[in-house]
């Protein structure tokens, strides 16, 4: 969603990222392994802002023209879907609006949820003074773009212009979730969907993303590679990552905050995807030691991947920033369990106290005990 915040002469544009204190909210202790490797000492700012209730930060406007651009080829001829963006406000919308025949799009569709408290500063949503006051949930539709005010240039004053025209704002009769009946209707007629979910809702979005087997980038934790619902996708190459990380977000008073993790989810095909890693490290047995429970080798650095083991390796996370299908196959995680056919070892409490997380990770024997190291993607060369 968007927030556009004055700032002098200048108009600083922000896309809202929703419940962004609920980022570290684990279930289970043996999480804090699975994380701790994908995790920076900037990501503190969303323990802090979950301690404060704060969820008031925005991305950038040049992050997610950063990303965009890559995928410009799909949405030729395509219903492109922003389903948790407060129309006109959101950055998302004014991307694809501004670009419209630069994109090739058909249509262009936004909805808002009830009580958004950005929805309206800019665009006139609502005739009635109750909806107004209770900012009704809404969409916004667009099948063309030409130069409205006849200045010469394209841009968002045009946009505005063509949505106050008749038929191009709806009142919506639910709440405007994403997974709302209303909203589900529109998602059945559109072709992709871009947008920013809420963070807390992050699998129930991409569950119902595949449902209607729709194609979508969004923007989602680097910690939801390990979710019990989206690890399998992953695995079976059915959502992989995009190209580029967000990083900085601002607050309503301009100051910035720095997150380690955040970056963009998606089932759409780009060319990072085909670029195979480099090998040039040797195996060895002192560099890559075997896992004491799991039967896998340990790699520490994405980099030092051995060109001459063909077994299984337990990589960083970061891997699937990486990650070309042609190069590897993804054959499990070391987090939670979730990968018990490559499972050697069971520790007992009897023998170690910390039984139970031991079992939840991978571990190297060092002094003759077994060490937890950061959880780890089981791949093998093909």
């Amino acid at each position: 969603m968007l927030f556009y915040l004055e700032m002098s002469e200048k108009v600083v544009i922000f896309v809202l990222s929703k419940d962004i204190n609920t980022l570290y909210k684990h279930s289970r202790r043996e999480d804090k392994y699975c994380h701790q490797n994908i995790m920076s000492k900037n990501n503190s700012n969303l323990h802090k802002a979950r301690n404060e209730k704060n969820d008031e930060f925005y991305t950038r406007r040049e992050d997610i023209e950063r990303e965009l651009k890559n995928y410009r080829p799909h949405f030729e001829g395509k219903v492109v879907f922003c389903n948790c963006d407060d129309p006109f406000e959101s950055e998302f919308f004014t991307y694809f609006a501004i670009n419209f025949k630069f994109l090739k799009l058909k249509k262009l569709i936004a909805t808002c949820y009830n009580g958004s408290p950005i929805s309206g500063m800019e665009l006139p949503l609502w005739e009635d003074e109750n909806d107004r006051e209770a900012r009704k949930a809404c969409m916004l539709t667009m099948d063309d773009l030409y130069d409205a005010n006849g200045d010469g240039v394209i841009d968002k004053e045009d946009v505005k212009r063509m949505l106050l025209l008749p038929g191009h704002i709806t009142r919506l009769e639910g709440n405007g979730s994403f997974d709302s009946p209303e909203c589900l209707k529109i998602l059945k007629e559109s072709d992709i969907v871009v947008t920013n979910p809420p963070f807390s809702q992050f699998r129930k979005f991409v569950a119902t993303m595949m449902k209607y087997e729709k194609k979508f980038l969004i923007i989602g934790s680097m910690n939801a590679v390990t979710y019990k619902e989206i690890f399998p996708l992953i695995k079976e190459n059915k959502l992989w990552l995009g190209n580029n990380s967000v990083a900085k977000f601002i607050q309503p008073d301009g100051s910035e905050k720095v997150f380690g993790n955040i970056l963009w989810y998606t089932n759409l095909e780009h060319h990072k995807r085909n670029e195979k890693i480099f090998l040039y490290k040797k195996y060895n047995e002192k560099d890559y030691p075997k896992y004491d429970n799991f039967d896998a080798i340990n790699v520490d650095k994405v980099d030092d991947i051995p060109c001459d083991y063909d077994g299984v390796m337990g990589v960083p996370i970061t891997f699937l920033n990486q990650y070309c299908p042609d190069q590897f196959d993804i054959l499990g995680i070391t987090c939670r369990r979730y990968s018990p056919e490559y499972i050697i070892k069971e520790y007992s409490k009897d023998d170690y106290n910390n039984a139970n997380d031991l079992n939840g990770s991978a571990c190297i024997l060092q002094n003759g005990r077994p060490q937890m190291v950061y959880g780890r993607i089981l791949i093998r060369k093909k």
